[in-house]
């Protein structure tokens, strides 16, 4: 695969899943724990199609491989995907994708504590540019459910930190049957928790459809292209390409829907992403030198 190819497919990757809120909107009953069962039940087929055919064969070598540090990071994706769920259902579509767009940093902080990796100086003031525009984003919402919104799309940023980390941590190379196993364990906890809180999982058709609609095409689709993209394209560059999920999403939104946001919300997040895109560049050059 040529390197112009890696990128179409890392940036149609980003604008597959710039749409997710799009479609989350559409979902007018399941709850949190409902639409995260619903939405890994459409998110698993594909993935264990797509690694059956990549393998010729029996995906459980590829399973296998990833050990407890996969495991480890299927959890964290666990976190991941239900914060996600939960922050978007309670808050803005900007306010959650520019939160979630906090991952790298704490990638970092979370490599440098427990695996002793270096932080560049680079990146520290990136991170200090990103607390100040997540400040902006938070300061006007400290009641409520969009507080709460808030603080479960960092946690949502916190498990694909501990994914990340998880995966450097065992230099598990391939991370798809790491995320399948984290539909598997995200299927389960849905199920589990709705029962636990009294909830149904019968919910609507269209609501069920939306969901598994979502992981089979949005969400899985889009990893699937990345996974193939970043084989060609640097780590750091992938990462750079695909914010164009976090810039879309609330455009998406705003056009169909007429969903907008704060002042403060796009001002904390234009901050944010500056943050993000400035460190990324800097990691670009750097592993290009």
């Amino acid at each position: 695969m040529r390197y112009g190819l890696g990128m179409v497919l890392v940036i149609a990757a980003g604008l597959l899943w710039s749409t997710q809120g799009l479609i989350f909107r559409q979902i007018e009953e399941a709850g949190t724990w409902a639409t995260l069962f619903w939405r890994s039940a459409g998110m698993i087929p594909v993935l264990l199609g797509f690694l059956i055919w990549r393998a010729g064969g029996s995906p459980l070598p590829a399973i296998r491989a990833v050990g407890l540090p996969g495991a480890l990071g299927g959890l964290g994706l666990v976190v991941a995907f239900a914060g996600a769920i939960y922050s978007i259902q309670s808050t803005t579509i900007a306010n959650a994708v520019f939160l979630f767009a906090a991952s790298p940093f704490l990638t970092a902080l979370i490599g440098w504590a427990v695996l002793g990796e270096r932080v560049r100086a680079e990146t520290w003031a990136a991170m200090a540019v990103a607390l100040t525009g997540i400040f902006v984003m938070v300061r006007g919402d400290l009641s409520g459910g969009a507080m709460a919104g808030n603080i479960a799309a960092l946690l949502s940023a916190l498990g694909f930190a501990v994914f990340t980390v998880t995966l450097r941590w065992g230099k598990v190379s391939d991370s798809l049957p790491s995320v399948l196993l984290g539909g598997l364990f995200s299927l389960l906890t849905g199920a589990v928790i709705a029962g636990q809180m009294g909830q149904t999982l019968a919910v609507p058709a269209p609501d069920a459809l939306w969901a598994m609609a979502m992981g089979a095409i949005t969400l899985s689709g889009g990893m699937v292209l990345y996974e193939l993209g970043s084989r060609v394209v640097p780590a750091a560059e992938s990462a750079l390409l695909s914010n164009i999920e976090v810039m879309l999403a609330p455009l998406w939104v705003w056009l169909f829907l007429n969903e907008t946001a704060s002042t403060a919300t796009f001002l904390g997040g234009a901050i944010l992403l500056v943050a993000v895109t400035m460190n990324g560049i800097s990691g670009a050059r750097r592993a290009t030198a």
